[in-house]
């Protein structure tokens, strides 16, 4: 294992010129670090103004996988850029909208969207519990958008369910042209263009351009995962420690789980993340989204408890199958420019990964589809700003337990004496603001209602599940709560 200065030399000889491997792209290798290309965003029309799942978890499993190639000895490069330039895929040109190499150095957050393919060949038949009809099926079943922020300080992801009704552009596939539609689920749209255009590339090109669409965001790169990335990545880890707060039975992937800690190898979490049927879950896409993005912290904790000294072994098999087991868009499918991103991230905590799925609520011509609220617009003018999904720039973002509601920020304005009069008697009672209870992060309301501070859900003290106080929908999970109720454990 080299030290810090000895592997930034390696890393500067490699910017001089001298790398082991022609890349098969016709650009620049290595990207621009003094700048990256600043085209303003070109939005399409407003979408439905209305306004997750297995692979969610692969958002942080990348960036841990990433911090620990920037570990690597020289003598690993090699391994590592071959296998980089091998999962490269094409982002295919949409509307003008060309590739782009990521900058690290560029003082700007990096974006791009982490598509879980949900799909039977080339192994994935013994994972997912599909028939031998599904062979050749390429579904979308997750689609998140991840913002890396500007300062490398916190990371914001955002799940968009598969069942959600959307308005998408027209969009170019490697075998033609697919015509602008309206009203379909969000989830499609991988799998037409797949079809369409016979190619990962077709495929996930056409899911950009729409969350473009449909967010007003400017984003040109991607990650592809399936169920045997999910599987090899987490077997590379260890395993990880996942508390369940209520006993889980499934039998459609055949995961059993009783209530309590339990540490999962890869084939455990690649189930937990994906069932939805039987004990311990309403059988929705968007609950089953809920314990996928508590996953997510989870793998991440994990990775961060390796120690770069003693097992530098395990940390490199992880951060090699992590890239082996994804298909990276070319954009970003750059050694120098990955190992600099993840030079810019070994500082990074894991209570400033900011999960949630965007607000939706339900379709209101189909009770089992849902479309996206006004408050979704909210949700993506953050990513335009850089701003953490919880907090702001201006007061800095802010941990869970610092976090509380407007309501309890500020103070309520003094009534006017003529005011004061006027109103009747009982509503000079001082509104409820709750008790913040250190251990679990959670406000405590009098009448024994949980509240997370960061999103104003209310927390079901069962499971941990976040709903939206308006819509009901799920909207995340508390873990905290979870792992202090349930497994005794502390932050």
């Amino acid at each position: 294992m080299l030290s810090a200065p000895q592997f930034g030399v390696i890393y500067a000889h490699k910017k001089e010129g001298k790398s082991l491997a022609a890349h098969k792209h016709t650009r620049d290798a290595n990207p621009n670090l003094n700048g990256s290309a600043k085209t303003p965003p070109q939005h399409t029309g407003r979408p439905y103004v209305i306004s997750h799942h297995v692979r969610t978890v692969v958002a942080c499993i990348v960036i841990a996988a990433l911090v620990f190639a920037a570990s690597a000895a020289a003598a690993v490069w090699i391994n590592f850029d071959s296998a980089i330039r091998t999962r490269s895929v094409d982002f295919l040109e949409q509307n003008g909208e060309q590739e782009e190499v990521i900058d690290p150095n560029a003082g700007k957050p990096i974006t791009f969207v982490v598509i879980g393919q949900d799909t039977r060949d080339g192994g994935n038949a013994s994972l997912s519990g599909g028939t031998e009809a599904d062979m050749g099926d390429h579904q979308a079943d997750t689609t998140m958008v991840v913002q890396i922020s500007a300062d490398r300080s916190y990371v914001n992801l955002v799940s968009i369910p598969r069942d959600s009704l959307v308005d998408v552009p027209s969009c170019h596939t490697s075998n033609g042209t697919i015509p602008a539609q309206q009203g379909v689920m969000f989830n499609s749209i991988f799998s037409t263009a797949y079809r369409e255009g016979g190619n990962l590339s077709s495929a996930a090109s056409c899911t950009v351009q729409a969350v473009n669409s449909l967010t007003g965001l400017h984003i040109k790169n991607f990650i592809v995962v399936d169920f045997q990335g999910l599987y090899k990545m987490i077997n590379a880890l260890g395993g990880v420690d996942i508390c369940i707060p209520t006993d889980l039975s499934d039998t459609y992937t055949e995961l059993t789980l009783k209530k309590g800690m339990h540490h999962l190898n890869g084939l455990q979490a690649t189930q937990y993340a994906r069932m939805r049927h039987g004990e311990g879950t309403d059988g929705s896409d968007i609950m089953r989204t809920t314990r996928q993005q508590y996953l997510v912290k989870a793998i991440f904790k994990e990775a961060l408890k390796k120690n770069l000294l003693t097992q530098s072994s395990q940390l490199y098999q992880l951060a090699l199958a992590a890239i082996e087991s994804l298909n990276i868009s070319s954009g970003m499918a750059n050694t120098s420019a990955l190992v600099g991103l993840a030079m810019s991230l070994v500082h990074l905590k894991v209570d400033h990964i900011y999960a949630q799925t965007v607000p939706i609520t339900v379709a209101p011509y189909d009770p089992n589809r849902v479309v996206w609220t006004q408050a979704a617009d909210e949700v993506w003018q953050k990513f335009k700003e850089d701003k953490p999904l919880y907090g702001s720039a201006s007061e800095g973002h802010k941990t869970q337990d610092e976090h509380k509601p407007e309501a309890t920020q500020k103070p309520t304005e003094e009534p006017k004496a003529s005011e004061e009069a006027a109103k009747p008697e009982e509503s000079q009672e001082p509104q409820d603001t709750g008790t913040l209870d250190p251990k679990t992060g959670l406000l405590v309301m009098k009448d024994g209602t949980l509240i997370d501070p960061n999103t104003g859900g209310i927390v079901d003290p069962d499971t941990g599940a976040i709903k939206d106080p308006t819509t009901e929908q799920y909207i995340g999970t508390a873990d905290r709560y979870i792992n202090y109720t349930v497994c005794g454990v502390t932050e």
